[in-house]
């Protein structure tokens, strides 16, 4: 029998030192159980974004995250999306019992991922219940080299704002470290003045303030010595993909964002064959946008609903308001 071992990896971190409480108890996410879930949730061989320490740190009052270890020893997170309650189990699968029992107190499973899928869905649809894919929550997967280089015809708007934009300004990197989080917070700052919306700004900025805590790592990027743009994320899939989680710039530069995606994807180490760019949550603008950069792949993820509840689907998230990856638009190539 062929063995999970990033499962069986993830499950061992969780067995040291246990701050979390014992299921059926639920405590709120925090700082201190940093040691417990990293860096067992980025060996996991999916690569969802959302399963790190950080993704669910950082996000933990938008969907009011608790987290509970089941008596095997499993992880298991609860959440809330408006007036739905929801659970991830990311590290391993509980048996069937203790799914039904789950299922019976939450109101559905967010993010079954294709390795549970492949091993678990049909025994799931034999009890009555139903899977289906969420493709608005796909992450998009890249190769890196692909956005290192845009080489190719189907790259050439985006070589064009390359372009365009160093033809005009000499914009340098810098690896992101203590002394340049204020000039990254510069930038956060006219980004939410110029967009007029919050967006993910107060997850932006814990992820600033406590990026080395959360095992993230990033780029400042500098014109004329002034900060005008950055990007933060962190290896997933045990080092195959680096998921970027924030990008931020100072959008009256005509081509920056296509600058940073491509200045990045050349800094990173070879060893990520991947770039995980995170979801388009349903937004058409934002999922035309992120094809256009041609993804080679998916991350799949799948609901899982009760029977009893298939007239329930969980409620969309709202439409995404910003420039960068994941919960908002991408820029386009006008």
């Amino acid at each position: 029998m062929r063995l999970n071992l990033a499962a069986i990896a993830g499950a061992e971190y969780l067995s040291i030192n246990m701050k979390i409480p014992t299921y059926p108890e639920f405590a709120p996410l925090d700082l201190d159980a940093r040691e417990e879930l990293y860096p067992a949730l980025n060996l996991l061989p999916d690569g969802i974004s959302e399963f790190t320490f950080a993704g669910l740190y950082l996000f933990r009052n938008t969907y009011n995250y608790q987290i509970s270890r089941l008596p095997e020893g499993n992880l298991v997170i609860s959440g809330r999306r408006r007036d739905k309650s929801f659970f991830y189990v990311p590290c391993c699968f509980p048996n069937l019992d203790r799914f039904d029992e789950l299922m019976q107190r939450f109101d559905y499973m967010r993010h079954f991922s294709e390795t549970q899928a492949a091993k678990h869905r049909i025994e799931l649809e034999a009890r009555g219940y139903i899977v289906y894919e969420d493709r608005d929550n796909f992450d998009y997967l890249y190769n890196r080299e692909d956005l290192a280089t845009l080489n190719g015809r189907a790259y050439h708007k985006k070589r064009n704002l390359v372009n365009g934009f160093v033809s005009i300004y000499v914009c340098e990197q810098r690896p992101l470290n203590h002394s340049r989080v204020a000039d990254a917070v510069a930038v956060l700052d006219e980004w939410r003045k110029t967009k007029g919306v919050e967006g993910d700004y107060v997850a932006a900025m814990e992820a600033l303030e406590h990026f080395e805590t959360l095992g993230l790592r990033g780029a400042v990027y500098y014109i004329e010595q002034k900060p005008v743009g950055w990007c933060l994320g962190e290896p997933l899939a045990k080092g195959k993909a680096f998921a970027v989680h924030f990008e931020k710039a100072c959008d009256r530069f005509k081509g920056i964002y296509q600058f940073i995606n491509q200045a990045f994807a050349q800094s990173l180490a070879k060893h990520y064959h991947y770039i995980n760019r995170e979801q388009d949550l349903g937004d058409l603008g934002l999922r035309q946008a992120k094809m256009t950069y041609r993804p080679s792949g998916f991350v799949k993820k799948y609901t899982v609903i009760h029977p009893d509840r298939a007239g329930f689907m969980p409620t969309p998230a709202e439409p995404p308001a910003e420039c960068g990856p994941g919960t908002m638009h991408e820029c386009s190539d006008d």
